[in-house]
């Protein structure tokens, strides 16, 4: 890794094969479709380890996100954002080449598609089960109904279904919470799709986030699910008890760029623009994340816990022990596992697999 001068992230090909495989397999055995988001990874070379296990269809987050992946010929694409209406020769583009699917999260951009889309696409309904950051209320079956109506008439909008994301599961602390959450929502959704059912044969219940699908062996009622960070998982999910240390496969390289030994601490190059801002509460103080060893072929955490403690645009500093101090030489390169991987891989945009040693085309 000597060609390493600045931040990037590592990643460890065989643990992201292997977390890849293993949710394949949990959506197999739970009788699921499987469709990841590509937002945490944003790379063809990942992307293809995915299509190598077999995987058709995905998810991203953006339609610039879209047309990356479609250049690498991905011909199943869902958008899993709200239609931006900005941006309908986007949709029209893609539209012309490959399926797509839009998310409909407010009834007032139905005339502007009705008035500016020229080709085919799927679009699903997105409903709001408790994060509360847009979507249908699922009481409000008026509401979708005359959405329905309305599109009803113009064959170019294809009714696939309902999409939820249970974001609120990456702030809770226990499995249990995780299954009510689940519960609660996936109730919510598979009773709209049943409802609708009568009237669109074929619709589906579309369920997201890496917690609940982590750590849930079963899906009822729902007919697709959409992790993403499970690709590389992070400090957040350990913390949440969604993946094992061994699992998490991305770690963010930093360079030691100075040490202050009046105070204990240790400048690393690797700040805000690099970790992301994400932090979350470790006995009532705020990390950033955990430093680790980078050794042969991987890391290793210390034997007692590191974490970054605070954080400028540029600049990581942690709290260093004394028996830790001389591994810190300024110019040394240590890792720091990222509060949240999908952050984190979206500012770097660059990097290193460790097990072949060779940087990846993002």
């Amino acid at each position: 890794m000597d060609d390493i001068v600045s931040p990037l992230a590592l990643i460890d090909e065989d643990k992201c094969r292997r977390n890849i495989r293993h949710m394949i397999k949990k959506a197999r055995e739970a009788n699921v479709s499987f469709r990841p988001h590509f937002k945490t990874h944003q790379s063809h070379a990942i992307g293809r380890w995915f299509r190598d296990a077999g995987t058709e269809k995905i998810a991203v987050s953006s339609l610039s996100m879209a047309e990356y992946f479609a250049q690498d010929n991905w011909q199943d694409i869902m958008v899993a954002f709200p239609v931006n209406i900005r941006e309908v020769n986007k949709i029209n583009d893609l539209a012309s080449r490959l399926r797509l699917g839009i998310l409909i999260s407010d009834a007032d951009i139905l005339d502007a598609l009705e008035e500016k889309l020229v080709n085919f696409v799927d679009f699903y309904l997105k409903i709001d089960v408790g994060s509360h950051r847009t979507g249908f209320e699922p009481g409000d079956k008026a509401q979708m109904e005359k959405v329905l109506q309305k599109v009803s008439g113009n064959p170019k909008l294809r009714f696939k279904g309902f999409v939820a994301h249970a974001g609120h599961t990456y702030h809770i602390t226990s499995l249990n919470d995780v299954q009510k959450i689940f519960i609660k929502g996936s109730e919510a959704l598979a009773e709209l799709a049943e409802y609708f059912r009568k009237d669109y044969p074929g619709i589906i219940a579309s369920w997201g986030d890496t917690p609940t699908c982590s750590l849930m062996n079963e899906f009822p009622g729902i007919d697709e699910i959409r992790p993403g960070n499970f690709v590389f998982y992070d400090f957040m999910q350990y913390h949440l008890a969604s993946c094992d240390w061994d699992h998490i496969a991305m770690v963010v390289a930093t360079p030691v760029v100075a040490r202050h030994q009046q105070r204990n601490e240790i400048v690393l190059y690797g700040g805000a623009v690099h970790l992301s801002k994400d932090s979350i509460e470790i006995d009532d103080k705020i990390i950033y994340g955990e430093v680790v060893r980078l050794v042969d072929k991987g890391w290793e955490p210390f034997p007692k816990p590191i974490y970054v403690n605070r954080l400028s645009q540029e600049h990581g500093i942690f709290y260093c022990p004394d028996e830790y101090w001389e591994e810190f030489l300024p110019g040394t390169l240590v890792g720091v596992v990222p509060v949240h991987s999908c952050l984190a891989a979206d500012l770097l945009k660059n990097y290193y697999e460790i097990t072949d040693n060779v940087f990846l085309n993002i």
